[in-house]
Protein backbone atom coordinates (compact mmCIF):
# COMPACT_ATOMS: atom_id res chain seq x y z
CA UNK A 1 0.00 0.00 0.00
CA UNK A 2 3.07 2.28 0.06
CA UNK A 3 2.51 5.52 -1.83
CA UNK A 4 -1.27 5.36 -1.61
CA UNK A 5 -3.29 8.16 -0.05
CA UNK A 6 -4.78 7.40 3.37
CA UNK A 7 -8.35 7.45 2.03
CA UNK A 8 -7.38 5.01 -0.75
CA UNK A 9 -5.95 2.52 1.74
CA UNK A 10 -9.09 2.60 3.87
CA UNK A 11 -11.35 2.45 0.81
CA UNK A 12 -9.53 -0.61 -0.52
CA UNK A 13 -10.23 -2.42 2.74
CA UNK A 14 -13.82 -1.18 3.00
CA UNK A 15 -14.64 -2.07 -0.61
CA UNK A 16 -13.32 -5.59 -0.18
CA UNK A 17 -14.80 -6.41 3.24
CA UNK A 18 -17.15 -9.39 3.26
CA UNK A 19 -19.68 -9.95 6.00
CA UNK A 20 -18.10 -13.26 6.97
CA UNK A 21 -14.91 -11.43 7.98
CA UNK A 22 -16.64 -9.30 10.63
CA UNK A 23 -15.67 -10.67 14.08
CA UNK A 24 -18.15 -11.39 16.84
CA UNK A 25 -17.08 -8.41 18.95
CA UNK A 26 -17.94 -6.02 16.11
CA UNK A 27 -21.22 -7.85 15.48
CA UNK A 28 -22.16 -7.52 19.14
CA UNK A 29 -21.62 -3.76 19.02
CA UNK A 30 -23.66 -3.56 15.82
CA UNK A 31 -26.50 -5.51 17.44
CA UNK A 32 -26.55 -3.26 20.49
CA UNK A 33 -26.16 -0.09 18.44
CA UNK A 34 -29.26 -0.87 16.39
CA UNK A 35 -31.37 -1.37 19.51
CA UNK A 36 -29.93 1.72 21.14
CA UNK A 37 -30.44 4.00 18.14
CA UNK A 38 -33.96 2.70 17.50
CA UNK A 39 -35.01 3.32 21.10
CA UNK A 40 -33.55 6.81 21.06
CA UNK A 41 -35.34 7.66 17.82
CA UNK A 42 -38.64 6.71 19.41
CA UNK A 43 -37.81 8.51 22.68
CA UNK A 44 -37.23 11.81 20.86
CA UNK A 45 -39.97 11.52 18.22
CA UNK A 46 -42.20 14.04 19.99
CA UNK A 47 -39.42 16.45 20.92
CA UNK A 48 -39.71 20.03 19.73
CA UNK A 49 -36.34 20.00 17.98
CA UNK A 50 -37.24 16.85 16.04
CA UNK A 51 -40.54 18.38 15.04
CA UNK A 52 -38.78 21.50 13.79
CA UNK A 53 -36.25 19.45 11.82
CA UNK A 54 -39.00 17.37 10.23
CA UNK A 55 -41.07 20.42 9.32
CA UNK A 56 -38.03 22.05 7.70
CA UNK A 57 -37.35 19.06 5.43
CA UNK A 58 -39.47 19.40 2.29
CA UNK A 59 -38.63 16.27 0.32
CA UNK A 60 -41.04 13.31 0.47
CA UNK A 61 -39.97 9.79 -0.41
CA UNK A 62 -40.01 6.06 0.33
CA UNK A 63 -37.75 6.05 3.40
CA UNK A 64 -38.59 5.81 7.09
CA UNK A 65 -37.96 8.15 9.99
CA UNK A 66 -38.74 5.87 12.94
CA UNK A 67 -41.92 6.90 14.72
CA UNK A 68 -43.07 9.41 12.07
CA UNK A 69 -45.89 8.78 9.64
CA UNK A 70 -44.48 10.79 6.76
CA UNK A 71 -42.20 9.07 4.23
CA UNK A 72 -39.02 10.96 3.35
CA UNK A 73 -36.30 10.81 0.77
CA UNK A 74 -33.19 8.92 1.88
CA UNK A 75 -31.31 12.04 2.94
CA UNK A 76 -34.30 13.22 4.95
CA UNK A 77 -34.68 9.89 6.77
CA UNK A 78 -30.96 9.92 7.58
CA UNK A 79 -31.21 13.50 8.85
CA UNK A 80 -34.26 12.98 11.08
CA UNK A 81 -33.15 9.63 12.51
CA UNK A 82 -29.66 10.97 13.18
CA UNK A 83 -30.98 14.10 14.84
CA UNK A 84 -33.34 12.10 17.04
CA UNK A 85 -30.74 9.47 17.93
CA UNK A 86 -28.20 12.05 19.05
CA UNK A 87 -30.54 14.74 20.33
CA UNK A 88 -30.67 13.66 23.98
CA UNK A 89 -26.94 12.83 24.16
CA UNK A 90 -27.87 9.31 25.30
CA UNK A 91 -26.29 7.59 22.28
CA UNK A 92 -23.08 5.59 22.28
CA UNK A 93 -19.62 7.11 22.30
CA UNK A 94 -16.17 5.84 21.34
CA UNK A 95 -14.08 5.31 24.43
CA UNK A 96 -10.76 6.18 22.80
CA UNK A 97 -11.78 9.84 22.34
CA UNK A 98 -15.34 11.18 22.22
CA UNK A 99 -17.13 10.64 18.94
CA UNK A 100 -20.69 9.35 18.46
CA UNK A 101 -20.51 6.83 15.62
CA UNK A 102 -23.81 4.97 15.65
CA UNK A 103 -26.09 8.03 15.62
CA UNK A 104 -24.39 9.09 12.37
CA UNK A 105 -23.65 5.87 10.55
CA UNK A 106 -26.75 3.79 11.31
CA UNK A 107 -29.25 6.42 10.06
CA UNK A 108 -27.18 6.86 6.89
CA UNK A 109 -26.88 3.16 6.07
CA UNK A 110 -30.48 2.41 7.09
CA UNK A 111 -31.71 5.05 4.67
CA UNK A 112 -29.42 3.83 1.88
CA UNK A 113 -30.37 0.20 2.39
CA UNK A 114 -34.10 0.95 2.49
CA UNK A 115 -33.96 3.20 -0.57
CA UNK A 116 -31.83 0.87 -2.67
CA UNK A 117 -33.22 -2.50 -1.58
CA UNK A 118 -30.12 -3.81 0.21
CA UNK A 119 -29.99 -6.70 2.64
CA UNK A 120 -29.38 -6.84 6.37
CA UNK A 121 -25.89 -8.17 5.65
CA UNK A 122 -25.21 -5.08 3.51
CA UNK A 123 -26.45 -2.94 6.39
CA UNK A 124 -24.16 -4.69 8.86
CA UNK A 125 -21.15 -4.30 6.60
CA UNK A 126 -21.88 -0.63 6.04
CA UNK A 127 -22.33 0.08 9.74
CA UNK A 128 -19.09 -1.55 10.86
CA UNK A 129 -17.10 0.15 8.06
CA UNK A 130 -18.48 3.61 8.83
CA UNK A 131 -18.15 3.20 12.59
CA UNK A 132 -14.61 1.87 12.21
CA UNK A 133 -13.57 4.91 10.19
CA UNK A 134 -15.10 7.33 12.68
CA UNK A 135 -13.36 5.68 15.62
CA UNK A 136 -10.01 5.57 13.81
CA UNK A 137 -10.25 9.20 12.70
CA UNK A 138 -10.98 10.18 16.30
CA UNK A 139 -7.57 8.76 17.27
CA UNK A 140 -5.56 10.58 14.59
CA UNK A 141 -5.21 13.83 16.56
CA UNK A 142 -6.99 13.52 19.94
CA UNK A 143 -8.52 16.79 21.26
CA UNK A 144 -7.36 18.74 18.16
CA UNK A 145 -10.82 19.06 16.59
CA UNK A 146 -12.53 20.10 19.81
CA UNK A 147 -9.80 22.64 20.56
CA UNK A 148 -10.32 24.16 17.11
CA UNK A 149 -13.99 24.76 17.95
CA UNK A 150 -15.50 21.94 15.92
CA UNK A 151 -17.61 18.97 17.01
CA UNK A 152 -15.75 15.75 16.09
CA UNK A 153 -18.97 13.78 15.61
CA UNK A 154 -20.18 16.35 13.08
CA UNK A 155 -17.05 16.69 10.96
CA UNK A 156 -15.71 13.13 11.24
CA UNK A 157 -19.25 11.84 10.87
CA UNK A 158 -19.62 13.03 7.29
CA UNK A 159 -16.68 10.82 6.28
CA UNK A 160 -17.87 7.89 8.37
CA UNK A 161 -21.33 8.03 6.81
CA UNK A 162 -19.82 8.23 3.32
CA UNK A 163 -17.70 5.16 3.93
CA UNK A 164 -20.61 3.28 5.51
CA UNK A 165 -23.03 4.01 2.67
CA UNK A 166 -20.30 3.15 0.18
CA UNK A 167 -19.85 -0.26 1.77
CA UNK A 168 -23.62 -0.81 2.04
CA UNK A 169 -24.07 -0.10 -1.68
CA UNK A 170 -20.94 -2.09 -2.59
CA UNK A 171 -19.17 0.80 -4.25
CA UNK A 172 -15.72 0.21 -5.67
CA UNK A 173 -12.63 1.38 -3.75
CA UNK A 174 -12.26 4.24 -6.23
CA UNK A 175 -15.87 5.31 -5.70
CA UNK A 176 -15.45 5.16 -1.91
CA UNK A 177 -12.25 7.20 -2.15
CA UNK A 178 -14.10 9.84 -4.15
CA UNK A 179 -16.96 9.76 -1.63
CA UNK A 180 -14.53 10.41 1.23
CA UNK A 181 -12.94 13.26 -0.70
CA UNK A 182 -16.35 14.79 -1.37
CA UNK A 183 -17.47 14.35 2.25
CA UNK A 184 -14.49 16.39 3.41
CA UNK A 185 -16.10 19.41 1.75
CA UNK A 186 -19.49 18.65 3.29
CA UNK A 187 -18.25 18.32 6.89
CA UNK A 188 -19.39 21.02 9.32
CA UNK A 189 -20.41 21.65 12.91
CA UNK A 190 -19.11 24.12 15.52
CA UNK A 191 -19.52 23.78 19.29
CA UNK A 192 -20.80 27.27 20.07
CA UNK A 193 -24.02 25.63 21.28
CA UNK A 194 -22.16 25.36 24.59
CA UNK A 195 -22.59 29.08 25.20
CA UNK A 196 -26.36 28.89 25.69
CA UNK A 197 -27.39 25.26 25.42
CA UNK A 198 -29.04 25.76 22.04
CA UNK A 199 -30.02 22.98 19.65
CA UNK A 200 -27.31 22.94 16.99
CA UNK A 201 -25.35 19.99 18.39
CA UNK A 202 -28.55 17.97 18.24
CA UNK A 203 -28.61 18.12 14.45
CA UNK A 204 -24.90 17.39 13.96
CA UNK A 205 -25.28 13.62 13.71
CA UNK A 206 -28.24 13.87 11.35
CA UNK A 207 -26.57 16.47 9.16
CA UNK A 208 -23.41 14.35 8.93
CA UNK A 209 -25.52 11.28 8.07
CA UNK A 210 -27.25 12.97 5.14
CA UNK A 211 -24.02 14.63 3.98
CA UNK A 212 -22.18 11.32 3.90
CA UNK A 213 -25.07 9.67 2.10
CA UNK A 214 -25.04 12.35 -0.59
CA UNK A 215 -21.24 12.14 -0.89
CA UNK A 216 -21.43 8.37 -1.44
CA UNK A 217 -24.07 8.77 -4.15
CA UNK A 218 -21.96 11.41 -5.88
CA UNK A 219 -18.95 9.11 -5.73
CA UNK A 220 -21.04 6.30 -7.19
CA UNK A 221 -21.86 8.50 -10.17
CA UNK A 222 -18.22 9.33 -10.86
CA UNK A 223 -17.97 12.74 -9.19
CA UNK A 224 -14.30 13.16 -8.29
CA UNK A 225 -13.04 13.97 -4.79
CA UNK A 226 -9.46 14.56 -3.59
CA UNK A 227 -7.63 11.36 -2.70
CA UNK A 228 -5.58 13.28 -0.13
CA UNK A 229 -8.65 14.59 1.69
CA UNK A 230 -7.17 13.54 5.05
CA UNK A 231 -3.45 14.23 4.89
CA UNK A 232 -3.21 16.85 2.14
CA UNK A 233 -1.77 20.33 2.50
CA UNK A 234 -5.31 21.70 2.57
CA UNK A 235 -6.85 18.52 3.96
CA UNK A 236 -9.26 17.60 6.70
CA UNK A 237 -6.94 17.87 9.70
CA UNK A 238 -5.48 21.16 8.48
CA UNK A 239 -9.02 22.55 8.28
CA UNK A 240 -10.50 21.07 11.43
CA UNK A 241 -7.43 20.50 13.62
CA UNK A 242 -5.27 22.60 15.91
CA UNK A 243 -1.68 23.70 15.20
CA UNK A 244 0.77 21.90 17.43
CA UNK A 245 -1.12 18.60 17.46
CA UNK A 246 0.37 16.48 14.70
CA UNK A 247 -1.98 13.97 13.05
CA UNK A 248 -0.86 10.33 13.07
CA UNK A 249 -2.53 8.71 10.07
CA UNK A 250 -1.31 5.25 10.99
CA UNK A 251 -4.42 5.07 13.16
CA UNK A 252 -6.53 5.05 9.98
CA UNK A 253 -4.65 2.36 8.07
CA UNK A 254 -2.79 0.02 10.41
CA UNK A 255 -4.47 -3.18 11.57
CA UNK A 256 -7.54 -2.88 9.35
CA UNK A 257 -9.59 -6.04 9.66
CA UNK A 258 -7.54 -7.24 12.65
CA UNK A 259 -7.72 -4.48 15.26
CA UNK A 260 -11.35 -3.35 15.35
CA UNK A 261 -11.57 0.04 17.05
CA UNK A 262 -15.37 0.18 16.76
CA UNK A 263 -15.55 -2.84 19.05
CA UNK A 264 -14.59 -0.36 21.81
CA UNK A 265 -17.75 1.71 21.41
CA UNK A 266 -19.32 2.43 24.82
CA UNK A 267 -23.05 2.46 25.53
CA UNK A 268 -24.32 5.14 27.89
CA UNK A 269 -26.16 4.57 31.17
CA UNK A 270 -26.74 8.33 31.56
CA UNK A 271 -28.35 10.86 29.20
CA UNK A 272 -25.57 13.44 29.17
CA UNK A 273 -21.99 14.14 28.09
CA UNK A 274 -19.83 11.02 28.27
CA UNK A 275 -17.02 12.54 30.30
CA UNK A 276 -19.51 13.32 33.10
CA UNK A 277 -20.47 9.69 33.61
CA UNK A 278 -17.67 8.66 35.99
CA UNK A 279 -18.40 11.74 38.11
CA UNK A 280 -22.09 10.84 38.29
CA UNK A 281 -21.09 7.34 39.40
CA UNK A 282 -19.01 8.92 42.17
CA UNK A 283 -21.86 11.16 43.30
CA UNK A 284 -24.32 8.28 43.35
CA UNK A 285 -21.86 6.21 45.36
CA UNK A 286 -21.53 8.99 47.95
CA UNK A 287 -25.32 9.33 48.17
CA UNK A 288 -25.72 5.60 48.71
CA UNK A 289 -23.10 5.77 51.44
CA UNK A 290 -25.26 8.29 53.28
CA UNK A 291 -24.06 11.69 52.09
CA UNK A 292 -27.11 13.97 51.94
CA UNK A 293 -27.36 17.14 49.88
CA UNK A 294 -28.24 19.30 52.89
CA UNK A 295 -25.01 18.40 54.69
CA UNK A 296 -22.73 19.19 51.73
CA UNK A 297 -20.77 22.43 52.06
CA UNK A 298 -18.68 22.04 48.92
CA UNK A 299 -17.90 19.47 46.22
CA UNK A 300 -14.56 19.47 44.40
CA UNK A 301 -14.12 17.47 41.20
CA UNK A 302 -10.64 16.78 39.81
CA UNK A 303 -10.91 16.85 36.04
CA UNK A 304 -8.91 16.55 32.83
CA UNK A 305 -7.93 19.89 31.32
CA UNK A 306 -9.39 18.89 27.94
CA UNK A 307 -12.91 18.68 29.41
CA UNK A 308 -13.04 22.11 31.03
CA UNK A 309 -14.24 24.19 28.10
CA UNK A 310 -17.18 21.87 27.49
CA UNK A 311 -18.28 20.75 30.95
CA UNK A 312 -17.03 23.26 33.51
CA UNK A 313 -16.78 26.69 31.87
CA UNK A 314 -18.30 29.23 31.77
CA UNK A 315 -18.93 28.30 35.38
CA UNK A 316 -21.95 30.61 35.78
CA UNK A 317 -23.75 28.74 32.98
CA UNK A 318 -22.72 25.38 34.40
CA UNK A 319 -23.94 26.29 37.90
CA UNK A 320 -27.32 27.39 36.52
CA UNK A 321 -27.92 25.86 33.06
CA UNK A 322 -30.06 28.08 30.86
CA UNK A 323 -31.79 25.14 29.12
CA UNK A 324 -32.30 21.42 29.77
CA UNK A 325 -29.87 20.73 26.94
CA UNK A 326 -27.21 22.90 28.54
CA UNK A 327 -27.65 20.87 31.73
CA UNK A 328 -26.46 17.77 29.88
CA UNK A 329 -23.02 19.38 29.60
CA UNK A 330 -22.78 20.77 33.12
CA UNK A 331 -20.46 19.11 35.61
CA UNK A 332 -22.04 20.84 38.62
CA UNK A 333 -25.59 19.89 37.61
CA UNK A 334 -24.55 16.29 36.94
CA UNK A 335 -23.03 16.03 40.41
CA UNK A 336 -26.21 17.48 41.93
CA UNK A 337 -28.33 14.91 40.10
CA UNK A 338 -26.13 12.06 41.29
CA UNK A 339 -26.31 13.17 44.92
CA UNK A 340 -30.05 13.98 44.98
CA UNK A 341 -31.70 11.85 42.29
CA UNK A 342 -29.16 9.00 42.15
CA UNK A 343 -30.04 8.86 38.46
CA UNK A 344 -29.38 10.81 35.25
CA UNK A 345 -31.82 9.54 32.66
CA UNK A 346 -34.14 11.37 30.31
CA UNK A 347 -36.46 12.39 33.14
CA UNK A 348 -33.64 14.03 35.09
CA UNK A 349 -32.89 16.47 32.27
CA UNK A 350 -36.47 17.65 31.82
CA UNK A 351 -37.44 21.30 32.34
CA UNK A 352 -38.78 20.78 35.85
CA UNK A 353 -35.56 19.26 37.13
CA UNK A 354 -33.32 21.85 35.51
CA UNK A 355 -35.30 24.59 37.27
CA UNK A 356 -35.43 22.80 40.64
CA UNK A 357 -34.11 25.26 43.28
CA UNK A 358 -32.67 22.54 45.51
CA UNK A 359 -30.71 20.97 42.65
CA UNK A 360 -29.43 24.38 41.55
CA UNK A 361 -28.46 25.33 45.10
CA UNK A 362 -26.37 22.17 45.33
CA UNK A 363 -24.89 22.65 41.86
CA UNK A 364 -23.73 26.12 42.93
CA UNK A 365 -21.58 24.46 45.60
CA UNK A 366 -19.70 22.31 43.05
CA UNK A 367 -16.36 23.43 41.61
CA UNK A 368 -13.49 21.82 39.74
CA UNK A 369 -9.71 21.54 39.89
CA UNK A 370 -7.57 20.53 36.94
CA UNK A 371 -5.63 17.33 37.55
CA UNK A 372 -2.48 17.41 35.39
CA UNK A 373 -2.22 13.63 35.68
CA UNK A 374 -5.77 12.93 34.53
CA UNK A 375 -5.57 10.42 31.65
CA UNK A 376 -8.31 12.00 29.50
CA UNK A 377 -8.88 11.25 26.61
CA UNK A 378 -7.14 7.87 26.87
CA UNK A 379 -9.35 6.95 29.80
CA UNK A 380 -12.42 8.55 31.39
CA UNK A 381 -12.21 8.68 35.18
CA UNK A 382 -13.98 10.43 38.03
CA UNK A 383 -12.69 11.85 41.31
CA UNK A 384 -15.05 13.65 43.70
CA UNK A 385 -14.39 15.10 47.15
CA UNK A 386 -17.35 16.28 49.25
CA UNK A 387 -16.64 18.59 52.18
CA UNK A 388 -19.47 18.34 54.69
CA UNK A 389 -20.75 21.09 56.98
CA UNK A 390 -19.27 19.35 60.02
CA UNK A 391 -15.82 19.59 58.41
CA UNK A 392 -15.53 15.94 57.47
CA UNK A 393 -14.56 14.89 53.95
CA UNK A 394 -16.00 12.06 51.89
CA UNK A 395 -14.38 10.92 48.64
CA UNK A 396 -15.20 8.64 45.72
CA UNK A 397 -13.26 7.56 42.64
CA UNK A 398 -14.37 5.87 39.43
CA UNK A 399 -11.38 4.44 37.55
CA UNK A 400 -13.05 3.93 34.17
CA UNK A 401 -16.15 4.47 32.08
CA UNK A 402 -19.08 2.27 32.98
CA UNK A 403 -20.52 0.99 29.70
CA UNK A 404 -17.06 0.93 28.11
CA UNK A 405 -14.60 -1.87 27.46
CA UNK A 406 -13.65 -2.34 31.14
CA UNK A 407 -17.24 -2.45 32.38
CA UNK A 408 -19.56 -3.02 29.40
CA UNK A 409 -23.32 -2.98 29.71
CA UNK A 410 -24.76 -6.45 29.19
CA UNK A 411 -27.32 -7.30 26.52
CA UNK A 412 -30.13 -7.28 29.08
CA UNK A 413 -29.16 -3.75 30.12
CA UNK A 414 -29.13 -2.56 26.51
CA UNK A 415 -32.58 -4.08 25.97
CA UNK A 416 -33.90 -2.52 29.18
CA UNK A 417 -32.59 0.89 28.06
CA UNK A 418 -34.18 0.44 24.63
CA UNK A 419 -37.55 -0.47 26.12
CA UNK A 420 -37.47 2.40 28.62
CA UNK A 421 -36.62 4.90 25.90
CA UNK A 422 -39.32 3.63 23.56
CA UNK A 423 -41.86 3.83 26.39
CA UNK A 424 -40.68 7.39 27.14
CA UNK A 425 -41.52 8.17 23.51
CA UNK A 426 -45.08 7.00 24.05
CA UNK A 427 -45.04 3.65 22.24
CA UNK A 428 -47.34 0.91 23.52
CA UNK A 429 -45.84 -2.31 24.85
CA UNK A 430 -46.89 -4.37 21.83
CA UNK A 431 -45.15 -2.06 19.37
CA UNK A 432 -42.06 -1.89 21.55
CA UNK A 433 -41.84 -5.67 21.40
CA UNK A 434 -42.25 -5.70 17.62
CA UNK A 435 -39.51 -3.11 17.15
CA UNK A 436 -37.20 -5.00 19.49
CA UNK A 437 -37.74 -8.24 17.58
CA UNK A 438 -37.12 -6.47 14.25
CA UNK A 439 -33.85 -5.00 15.49
CA UNK A 440 -32.70 -8.38 16.80
CA UNK A 441 -33.14 -10.11 13.43
CA UNK A 442 -32.50 -7.28 10.96
CA UNK A 443 -28.92 -8.14 10.03
CA UNK A 444 -30.10 -11.60 8.91
CA UNK A 445 -32.92 -10.31 6.69
CA UNK A 446 -32.91 -10.22 2.91
CA UNK A 447 -34.24 -6.65 2.80
CA UNK A 448 -35.44 -3.81 5.01
CA UNK A 449 -39.04 -3.83 3.82
CA UNK A 450 -40.47 -4.18 7.34
CA UNK A 451 -39.01 -0.89 8.52
CA UNK A 452 -41.97 1.06 7.10
CA UNK A 453 -44.16 -0.61 9.74
CA UNK A 454 -42.44 1.53 12.37
CA UNK A 455 -43.37 4.92 10.98
CA UNK A 456 -46.17 5.07 13.55
CA UNK A 457 -47.23 2.60 16.26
Amino acid sequence: MAGHAVAEVFAAWAGGLETEAIPQAARDVARHALLDVAGLCIAARGADYVGAALAAWDAEGPCTALGHRRGLDAAGAAFINGTAAHGEDFDDSFEGTPVHASAVVLPAVLAAAERHGRSGADLLRGYVVGAELMCRLALVAPTAIHRAGFHPTAVIGALGAAAGVGATLRLSPRQITDALGIAGSMASGIIEYLAEGTWTKRLHAGWAAQAGLRAALLGREGFLGPRTVLEGEHGFFRAFGTPGITPDFRFVTEGLGADWQMAKIAFKPYACGTMLHPFIDCAIRLAREGVGAAEVDEVICRVGEGTVHRLWEPLAEKHKPSTPYSAKFSGPFAIALGLVEQAAGLEQFAEAKVGDPDLLALAARVRYEIDPDNPYPRNYTGEVRAVLRDGSVREAQQPWLRGGVRAPLGHAEIVAKFRANAAYGGWPEREIGLLEAWCERLYDQGDLGEVAAFRTP
